[in-house]
């Protein structure tokens, strides 16, 4: 009798390519044990949790463009008056984070209708890039209109940073709540200027080039982005296997990245006066942290 080999899973890794001869680049991405080690930290329904995971795959697409290894992508959705009120996920070397609240006492939309309008009412999407190096910080704001966050970005890159993009996202949730959630993504940019780019002066949507690649992209299909037995470099394999050159620019590999600690509280508090200080403490003398992204209780003496 023979044994079967086991089928090598392909997640928690973002893989970078381009495609000179198209003047594009890419990243794929697929997440596994991380995701569910992120979800575990709160008992989110269902379509929090794809929110959340929606969130946490594109940091990863956005962060890996990022070139300083101590560089930040903050990604902040925030709400005036919708059901959820705040969603965060950042990158920062390989290491993702993330959690979402809900508002209390207000219903959450079927999973079938969870547009951004009905999770998030009147909000906006927040994209923040920290630059290490330089010490700068750049920032762009759009609306949160659209089915979905994804959408939000592509209107970000075009009205911001003038880069036609394209962005595929797909989620499969475990059984529920059980683990086994995976969630994946696509993101392409044409890059006519090449990559450190020039100014723009307006998004060319319809550039024989753009054209094309986004058109192949956007055939990328939901199974193909959730198949954990799919090596990421065969999806891009079997989208673009017809042009000249496709470029590997490099594979990240993805680990939790809740930053908490009693160091970094005790810090924290520090900035703040001692009478505030005295306030936050219990009978005892003692400040408990609440860490959202992990959802650990930390006790700091003051």
């Amino acid at each position: 009798m023979t044994t079967a080999t086991p089928l090598l899973q392909d997640h928690d890794r973002v893989f970078g390519f381009a495609i000179p001869a198209r003047d594009s680049r890419g990243r794929v991405v697929r997440l596994g044990p991380l995701l569910d080690a992120i979800l575990a930290a709160h008992a989110y329904p269902p379509v929090l949790a794809a929110c959340l995971a929606e969130a946490l795959v594109l940091c990863a697409l956005m962060g890996s463009l990022l070139k300083g290894r101590d560089d930040q992508l903050t990604l902040q959705a925030q709400s005036e008056d919708g059901p959820v009120r705040l969603l965060v996920a950042d990158w920062r070397a390989g290491a993702l984070r993330g959690y979402c609240e809900p508002r209390d006492g207000m219903a959450l939309p079927e999973a079938g209708e969870a547009t951004l309008e009905a999770l998030f009412g009147s909000g906006h999407l927040a994209i923040t890039f920290d630059i290490a190096e330089s010490g700068q910080r750049y920032q762009g704001i759009v609306p949160l209109e659209g089915a979905s966050l994804a959408a939000a970005v592509e209107r970000y890159f075009a009205a911001s940073e003038q880069l036609p993009t394209l962005v595929r996202v797909a989620i499969a949730l475990g059984a529920d709540g059980a683990g086994g959630a995976v969630a994946g993504g696509l993101l392409l940019q044409h890059l006519p200027e090449g990559e450190e780019g020039r100014e723009r002066l307006h998004v060319r949507l319809d550039h024989p080039e753009w054209e094309h690649v986004s058109i192949m992209g956007g055939s990328v299909s939901d199974t193909e982005l959730a198949d954990r037995g799919l090596q990421l470099e065969e999806i891009v394999w079997r989208l673009f296997h017809e042009e000249s050159e496709i470029r590997a620019t490099g594979s990240w590999h993805l680990t939790r990245g809740c930053r908490c600690s009693v160091e970094h509280f005790e810090t924290v508090l520090a900035r703040f006066p001692k009478q505030e200080r005295r306030d936050m403490a219990n009978d005892d003398g003692i400040i408990v942290v609440d860490c959202a992204f992990c959802s650990k209780l930390f006790e700091i003496q003051d």
